[in-house]
């Protein structure tokens, strides 16, 4: 299984002055596979360490903290000498134990040539029982559920992927447009969990896939009752489980009071902050105007918020596998739910990661999402079907004289005038075809 996040990790281990690296993100989206396989691949020996059940650990990191002694204590434990220029140090789970974050200030004071990768989820929520984050000391990597280009990967597509690259505005790709709507059908039901990813990939059957998913729907509920303060883990589980309603509204827009009757905006905020540190929801806020910096014309109180996974979002949605693979108009259920959450999940992984908004204008128009890359803004809007009426792209571009903008559907790729459509399934290449259209 590939995890393009593995190019950054080499940049980063070839980087001069580079510190310790925290990869973060949600439980389950593979952290400590990934570091492993970076091991494997680009280090003589890896040193593992997981700070959440090996017996010791916690003293190790009391009192004053001694880079050589936690080296001495890892290579003790790992039965070879560490070699700083061969040998990768991995500590898992480190928001088990704060002060092994903070110590992650001292390897890059004062042994810094040691490579040492952390994997953590509940980062922020960790540091709520103490120590504080060593800011500026280390380098952060997030890791996403796999997206959809990785799905086509761990289906031996590669091939397929350089092809539509290559010619990508050809004729000769439309050849493959059912194949990659079959794939994508596929991905919406098992989604980006690796584990559910790799259970198609072995067995290519959807009950085992969907046994998969619940049992990490479940191990999520266990993580609110376990780490989340007892006092909003109730109003965690609302949130949680008021997400396909939400999104399945025409209005996508989080409201406070479709979670319970009389719910209140103060009463879950803390529940919200939490999901969000826990890496689980996608929280994307609405501009009122499509001026750069977008960031300042952010309304703190109108926001869209998304679930980390779409396959997850699929069984909570109860949305059975056959539904999804056999009907026609794949998006239109839910009032497109799983396209907007889709495509959500998919800029995750663009140089838009964070800039990513949406915008209204009253009841006159709506865009679904609003990216900027610090230079440009580029409207964008999701079609559920066929049925490719612009009206709110037109009505943002005209308002903000913006040139160019981007249309997601599920017709072929095409550049209308000042509009570029890109099939749903071509996503991943979404950065080229917009540099081929000149915007």
């Amino acid at each position: 299984m590939y995890r393009k996040l593995i190019e950054k990790l080499k940049t980063w281990k070839d980087k001069k002055g580079r510190m310790p690296l925290v990869l973060y993100g949600a439980r389950q989206t593979g952290k400590t596979w990934l570091l492993n396989e970076f091991g494997r691949t680009c280090f003589k020996d890896t040193a593992y360490l997981n700070l959440e059940n090996f017996p010791g650990a916690e003293e190790l990191f009391k009192g004053v903290i001694e880079p050589g002694r936690i080296v001495e204590f890892i290579s003790a434990s790992h039965g070879r000498k560490i070699k700083p220029d061969e040998t990768l140090i991995i500590l898992d789970e480190i928001q088990e134990i704060p002060r092994a974050l903070t110590s992650l200030k001292y390897f890059c004071e004062n042994a810094p040539e040691y490579t040492i990768c952390c994997a953590g989820s509940l980062l922020g929520i960790g540091l709520h029982k103490g120590a504080s984050f060593p800011v500026g000391k280390v380098d952060m990597l997030r890791l996403e559920p796999m997206s959809f280009e990785e799905f086509l990967l761990a289906n031996n597509e590669s091939g397929l992927i350089e092809f539509m690259r290559k010619h990508m505005f050809e004729p000769a790709a439309e050849a493959f447009s059912e194949k990659l709507n079959d794939y994508l059908k596929k991905y919406i039901i098992t989604g980006g969990m690796p584990a559910a990813v790799n259970v198609w990939i072995e067995e290519r059957d959807f009950a085992a896939v969907q046994e998969k998913q619940e049992a990490i729907l479940a191990n999520y509920a266990l993580d609110f009752s376990k780490h989340a303060p007892s006092g909003i883990v109730p109003r965690i589980k609302h949130i949680w489980d008021s997400l396909p309603a939400q999104l399945s509204r025409e209005n996508k827009k989080f409201v406070y009071g479709h979670i319970r009757e009389g719910a209140r905006g103060r009463d879950y905020e803390e529940a919200l902050l939490w999901l969000a540190e826990a890496g689980l929801v996608r929280k994307i806020s609405r501009v009122s105007k499509g001026v750069l910096p977008l960031a300042s014309y952010v309304d703190l109180k109108a926001f869209k918020l998304f679930h980390l996974d779409v396959g997850l979002l699929r069984v909570m949605s109860n949305a059975a596998p056959g539904i999804i693979m056999q009907g026609s108009g794949l998006f239109e259920e839910f009032k497109g739910a799983l396209a907007e959450q889709y495509l959500a999940q998919e800029l995750s992984s663009t140089p838009f990661s964070k800039g990513v908004y949406y915008w209204t204008s009253g009841a006159e128009a709506e865009l679904d999402f609003v990216l900027t890359d610090g230079q440009k803004i580029y409207p964008v809007e999701v079609k559920s079907g066929v049925n490719l009426q612009a009206k709110s792209l037109r009505v943002f571009m005209e308002k903000y004289r913006i040139s160019g903008a981007v249309r997601f559907s599920m017709t072929g790729l095409k550049k209308q005038a000042n509009i570029l459509n890109i099939p749903l399934f071509l996503s991943f290449n979404m950065e080229e075809y917009m540099k081929e259209a000149g915007f």
